[in-house]
């Protein structure tokens, strides 16, 4: 039976041993442990959290795309424990966005991987989003157009055209995020390219770039010669 966090000595306890050494110091399963507050009859709270990465194969990657459901099926977590891991995953997530919330200027496609892959790698739906540029390819806003299922969205190329004139835009760039992690374009991600591209030729507007989002790469329609 292993020993309950209580019962370690002092500066081995996870809560005791961030204050005393530094928060770098914990490993994944002890930061979970904290979270988790307290084990079950026959494990600690560590055991519990190393059992928890075991499961994600030590990827917190992977431990941020399980749901409620998902947590609550592992022996010894409750919803209480669910709901806490998944809001810590979900700071996680928008702290990253928030470190990247906007570059003052597109170079490349990866700075606009940087701001979209925080947002969009751990959905398991897709979300259809717009960055909208000034005549120096900086940012003035972004926008989620669409969210949809597990395989499309609807994207509505009237409301991107519009919005472009609002924001007085003189590019776009457009991203959306393939949950399955498979980056090829579909037909339906290429039609919808060459729309909003035929559409923003008679605003003078011009598509720069479409982006497709996993968890791990992105796939740009420009880097491939596909505008």
């Amino acid at each position: 039976m292993s020993l309950k966090i209580t019962d370690w000595a002092v500066e081995d306890r996870p809560r005791e041993k961030l204050i005393q050494k530094g928060i770098a110091s914990l490993s994944d399963a002890e930061l979970l442990a904290i979270l988790i507050s307290s084990g079950t009859k026959n494990k600690s709270a560590v055991d519990l959290g190393r059992e928890l990465l075991g499961i994600v194969n030590n990827n917190l990657n992977s431990l941020g795309k399980l749901t409620i459901a998902d947590l609550k099926k592992i022996r010894g977590i409750g919803t209480a424990r669910a709901v806490t891991i998944a809001a810590a995953m979900e700071l996680g997530r928008r702290r990253k966005l928030s470190e990247v919330e906007y570059v003052p200027q597109i170079r490349s496609s990866k700075d606009v991987a940087d701001i979209f892959q925080p947002l969009l790698s751990d959905l398991l739906h897709e979300e259809f989003w717009i960055l909208f540029l000034n005549r120096s390819n900086k940012v003035i806003t972004r926008m989620k157009l669409s969210q949809g299922g597990i395989s499309g969205t609807v994207t509505d190329v009237r409301l991107v055209m519009k919005k472009a004139i609002e924001c007085l835009a003189s590019g776009i760039i457009v991203c959306h995020n393939h949950p399955s992690g498979n980056l090829n374009p579909s037909e339906s991600d290429s039609k919808i390219t060459q729309k909003i591209k035929e559409a923003g030729n008679l605003m003078d507007i011009q598509l720069l770039d479409h982006l497709i989002i996993s968890d791990k790469d992105y796939y740009s329609f420009a880097d491939n010669g596909g505008l």
